[in-house]
């Protein structure tokens, strides 16, 4: 996907500040932080959204959730919690069609999000 943003940062042609990468994921600071903490976990392949996960990618969503525990762990958010958050379409409150998921901790977090 060239026009793509994210797969434009996972492949290096966007500077981001990256806070994690392997083989399968990026993770990068949000350039808007809604939190004291506030970070996003993408997978280096183009999927559009989590309506497209299926039985041959599946497993990259337990590593997604592994690499999100490690990372709020060295950022101390294990103690108190922290929200993550997939938006899904549209009406989802999806802005970008590449799948990721946002961290935010370092404060409360009220319920309903909005």
């Amino acid at each position: 996907m060239s026009e793509c943003i994210f797969c434009k940062i996972a492949h290096g042609e966007i500077p981001s500040d990256i806070i994690y990468e392997d083989d399968k994921v990026v993770a990068f600071n949000d350039i808007e932080p809604q939190s004291p903490v506030h970070f996003l976990v993408i997978p280096k392949e183009h999927i559009p959204s989590i309506k497209n996960i299926d039985e041959d990618n599946a497993s990259l969503i337990g590593h997604i959730t592994m690499v999100i525990n490690s990372i709020a762990k060295e950022k101390g958010l294990d103690k108190d919690g922290y929200r993550i958050v997939n938006n899904c379409g549209e009406h989802g409150g999806q802005t970008v069609e590449h799948l990721h998921f946002h961290v935010l901790g370092g404060r409360y977090l009220s319920w309903p999000p909005g």
